[in-house]
């Protein structure tokens, strides 16, 4: 086959090699064509002898070869840093408890590694990919290994911008999240899917173990701050794990780690409380320092204000943010008027 693999968006790419206009397009379900994949995709990974490893996932070589024949670089304004071993991989899906049948979200899929192996637990995987070379380069990748085009679909967009998610043919809306996000900004992406879509139940993601840290954190601790009220304000967070820098593709200067979040049966309010809530919480970490009579008084109004709403809500005005827990925050929220 004469055609080329596809290029990043800042690559040089023959007109003829631009895949078809339905192939990618931003929030919206991307479904392969039916046409084969370019030659050196399908020998990148494996050939018609699939990849390396064992089932569907790619070894580190793959990984290697995959990227290098389509032109792409991890990039580390976008904080990409690619899973390339398949044991790692494996481990991260039956954390996750993924079963056949199980329909799964996935943030920043890159070259596939984690996606095949969700696939290749037997769920259905709705992705979303902002680099438009991995975009266009990823349902080429499941073409080529002879995943069915049912199983998947692809929303080339910014996860901060998606409103809505894709509806998986066999299995309907994602349920869980699964991913290994940017590290740059996986804090808020992890927030904002909790945020916009509740019928994601259970969450398992990748990131810096730092993050992991403070996502799990609880009062009065160091780490503890805005990230961790608010990830409490859907369900309980629990580390699930470190990760070596050794199975990453390029090697990141930072250590990772996985947390799960698994959503309450019930919510703790409705979205407007919660807006509210959130409100508080900003300005309560604003400025770690202050006790919670200053730090709330732009919020307030003023100190004095603030001293009524605390005292209100049985809270020493003296204290400070990190040491209170989700239920004290609404609780002030609930004394200012802010909640009917």
């Amino acid at each position: 086959m004469s055609a080329h693999p596809p290029q990043p968006a800042d690559a040089t790419q023959p007109e003829s090699a631009a895949p078809p206009e339905s192939a990618v397009q931003s929030e919206g379900a991307v479904q392969p064509e039916s046409a084969a994949p370019p030659e050196s995709s399908a020998r990148a990974v494996g050939g018609s002898q699939g990849p390396s490893a064992p089932g569907l996932l790619l070894s580190a070589r793959d990984i290697r070869e995959l990227a290098e024949a389509a032109g792409i670089r991890p990039s580390k304004q976008r904080g990409q840093n690619f899973v390339m071993d398949p044991n790692t991989v494996r481990t991260i899906v039956g954390r996750a408890g993924i079963a056949p049948g199980r329909a799964v979200l996935e943030v920043g899929p890159g070259l596939g590694s984690l996606t095949l192996g969700l696939l290749e637990a037997g769920a259905d995987v709705a992705a979303i990919e902002l680099d438009r070379g991995l975009a266009e380069l990823l349902p080429l990748t499941l073409h080529a290994l002879g995943v069915d085009e049912e199983r998947y679909r692809l929303v080339h967009a910014d996860a901060l911008q998606v409103t809505e998610l894709p509806n998986l043919p066999r299995v309907g809306q994602p349920t869980a999240l699964v991913a290994n996000l940017p590290y740059n900004v996986a804090t808020p992406i992890l927030l904002t899917i909790l945020e916009r879509f509740p019928e994601i139940r259970t969450s398992l993601v990748m990131v810096q173990s730092e993050v992991v840290d403070r996502l799990t954190a609880g009062p009065g601790s160091r780490t503890y701050g805005g990230p961790s009220v608010k990830a409490a304000w859907y369900g309980r967070a629990e580390h699930a794990g470190r990760i070596s820098r050794q199975v990453f593709w390029p090697v990141p200067n930072v250590d990772s780690a996985l947390v799960e979040l698994t959503r309450y049966d019930e919510p703790l309010g409705t979205s407007e409380e919660r807006a509210e809530v959130f409100a508080v919480i900003d300005a309560a970490f604003a400025q770690r320092r202050k006790t919670l009579r200053a730090a709330l008084a732009p919020w307030a109004g003023s100190p004095t204000r603030s001293e009524e709403i605390l005292r209100a809500a049985g809270i020493d005005p003296g204290a400070r943010g990190e040491t209170l827990e989700i239920e004290q925050f609404r609780s002030i929220t609930r004394a200012s008027g802010g909640i009917v």
